[in-house]
């Protein structure tokens, strides 16, 4: 059996926000400061792209323990052997991703809607719920639940959520307090000038109980 994800904090990359930093250095700040998970999402890079920025990745990834979950793209976790895929209601089956990557992969399915709890394969093993609120990094996300939506999808959801969109310092208290099993963070990392410190503003938030 793989063990549970920690979803607590789990960042979404950015190539653009990242910067000149670079998406690898980016990750292995926000590791330091607490990070728990990490999904590379870049929906303009090509494969070949995508794979040469995993592998750089998981270069930083080594010795943490902290996992690389690729967005989307199937064929580029499977060539990376990525310790699992995030998918989105018109990718690929998760059905299909659980049998490309094995019983030891994560698969997480995207939801903005309590109706389409009722159509999550038992492939899946935590959602990405959202956006909770307005966003700016995925122009064609779907319209923001609020906390008041987010809630309710995380009463109803026999699986984990992590809750996704427009969160920051600012919300992260109010999302812990809505039952999702952490957040999933994108500007409030990749586009601050010190993501360790950014990552660990959050992770305290998130984690009081763990020492800082």
């Amino acid at each position: 059996m793989r063990p549970p994800l920690d979803l607590s904090l789990y960042l979404v990359t950015d190539t653009r926000l990242c910067r000149d930093r670079g998406v690898a250095a980016t990750v292995a700040a926000a590791v330091r400061g607490g990070v728990t998970a990490v999904q590379l999402r870049d929906p303009d890079a090509d494969a070949r792209t995508l794979f040469a920025l995993g592998r750089a990745i998981q270069a930083e990834l080594v010795g943490t323990g902290v996992p690389l979950i690729v967005n989307d793209r199937l064929d580029v976790a499977v060539w990376l052997a990525a310790d699992g895929v995030h998918l989105g209601q018109r990718d690929v089956s998760p059905t299909i991703a659980r049998r490309q990557l094995g019983p030891h992969a994560y698969v997480g399915l995207s939801v903005s809607r309590p109706e389409q709890l009722a159509h999550v394969p038992d492939a899946v093993d935590h959602l990405g719920v959202g956006p909770v609120f307005e966003q700016s990094t995925k122009p064609d996300a779907d319209t923001p639940l609020g906390l008041d939506g987010l809630a309710r999808i995380v009463r109803q959801s026999p699986l984990p959520c992590v809750a996704i969109g427009g969160i920051g310092v600012s919300e992260a208290a109010a999302i812990r307090a809505s039952g999702a099993a952490g957040i999933a963070v994108v500007s409030a990392v990749c586009g601050q000038p010190d993501p360790e410190t950014a990552a660990r503003s959050l992770i305290r938030i998130l984690r009081p109980e763990v020492p800082a």
